[in-house]
């Protein structure tokens, strides 16, 4: 898995007080599930969050945030984050919060 330490201690971290969270590997990378639906993850060299097509202007206009293109198209509702961006606190947090409200609204998994 390619995915830098330091940026996993960092998600985990913010992720530690949520409910639900469940580590997957996906993507070449790691994904953090709540409740069954992708929240973020974290790839080579930085990270996404799934915030939803209402929030994707709010989001790409934290720097450090551009669109989520992992196979050239765009992949509406979801940021990549770069490892500059990863680095600021309230840029984390802001991300995460969007990925929250925007994943809180979705229907319940069934498992």
């Amino acid at each position: 898995m390619a995915v830098d330490p330091g940026l996993l201690d960092l998600m985990r971290g913010d992720l530690a007080d949520l409910q639900g969270i469940r580590e997957v590997r996906m993507f070449g990378g790691l994904c953090f599930m709540r409740e069954g639906h992708m929240l973020c993850g974290l790839h080579k060299g930085g990270a996404m969050y799934r915030v939803g097509k209402a929030s994707i202007d709010k989001a790409l206009a934290i720097p450090g945030a551009s669109p989520m293109a992992f196979t050239g198209r765009t992949m509406g509702g979801l940021i990549d984050v770069d490892a500059d961006g990863m680095a600021d606190d309230k840029s984390r947090a802001a991300w995460l919060k969007m990925a929250c409200d925007f994943t809180d609204s979705l229907p319940p998994k069934l498992r």
